[in-house]
């Protein structure tokens, strides 16, 4: 999806700089996907350790399961 942001001229250089991508646009589109990937996993700890998942497994059963 294109559109038209307006940013900062030293916060653009700041991000290619911090992500090595050179080009604006592909460093723009990196830094919001870093950013809902990060708010997501935020989010998803933070319900594991309130408890909303209830696994019926064993530590030991999903760490078998995973090799």
């Amino acid at each position: 999806m294109r559109m038209t942001v307006e940013i900062e001229e030293n916060d653009l250089d700041e991000l290619t700089k911090v992500t090595g991508i050179k080009k604006n646009s592909p460093a723009v589109a990196f830094a919001v996907r870093d950013f809902v990937n990060r708010k997501r996993a935020k989010d998803f700890g933070k319900m594991l350790r309130e408890g909303k998942f209830d696994y019926p497994a064993t530590n030991d059963e999903i760490e078998a399961a995973g090799t």
